[in-house]
């Protein structure tokens, strides 16, 4: 049986922007109430409409947030990397995930239970207001994907997502190594997969960017931002 080696639970969870403020003694707390969750590749870690009880940090691995239509298509709405928590918003509002939480890589993630963050929210106001910072930040992001499918064409899209790998004020060449595969981030575009590598062949055979497997070169940001306005 494969051995694993125990995560320093305390060690991800004080990493973390939202904990980043809060004492030792009360981390501590947290950490001992977290619970494990190792996820092979693929494997599920909660369904839509599964009973909420706290949200979620990745300590290693990659897991994608998707909701299933009726006619069983997929949209991905988020790929969530290490290091991050996902579900906070739905812990307050005592009713099921809306979503799917699925590993895209063997992953580790720390389950933190309602319960042990409510007495810090109600005593401590720093952690607070950094949980309702974060709590804007995926609304401003949400909103910001709504106006990009209403504003923007497809090929914006796929553009607009590069770009944000660089900093803005990054100039000259760009290599990005995918974090998913194509069909995954297709559906996080809101784009087919055909349309998704339509677009990769256009922006190829235009000089603005080369495609190797996952690896994307990106030879003149500036020609890229360009296209894309």
């Amino acid at each position: 049986m494969e051995k694993h080696l125990k995560p320093d639970v305390r060690g991800l969870l004080g990493r973390l922007p939202l904990f980043a403020a809060v004492d030792a003694a009360a981390l501590d707390r947290i950490a001992e109430s977290v619970t494990e969750h190792r996820l092979a590749r693929g494997e599920v870690l909660f369904r839509q409409n599964t009973p909420c009880h706290g949200f979620y940090l990745v300590a290693h691995g990659q897991i994608k947030i998707s909701v299933i239509a009726p006619n069983g298509n997929e949209k991905v709405l988020e790929l969530i990397p290490a290091h991050m928590s996902f579900g906070e918003a739905v812990m307050f509002l005592d009713r099921p995930y809306p979503v799917t939480a699925e590993a895209l890589t063997d992953s580790l993630v720390l389950g933190v239970a309602r319960e042990a963050v409510l007495p810090l929210i109600e005593h401590d106001q720093r952690f607070a207001r950094k949980m309702l910072a974060g709590l804007s930040l995926r609304l401003h992001s949400l909103v910001k994907d709504v106006e990009g499918y209403a504003l923007r064409s497809s090929t914006q899209r796929l553009i607009g997502y590069l770009l944000r790998e660089a900093r803005d004020d990054a100039d000259g060449a760009l290599e990005i190594d995918l974090p998913t595969s194509k069909q995954v981030l297709a559906s996080r575009l809101s784009v087919t997969p055909e349309t998704f590598s339509r677009i990769l062949g256009s922006l190829s055979a235009a000089n603005l960017i080369e495609v190797e497997g996952k690896t994307i070169r990106v030879p003149d940001l500036a020609r890229l931002r360009d296209f894309e306005a």
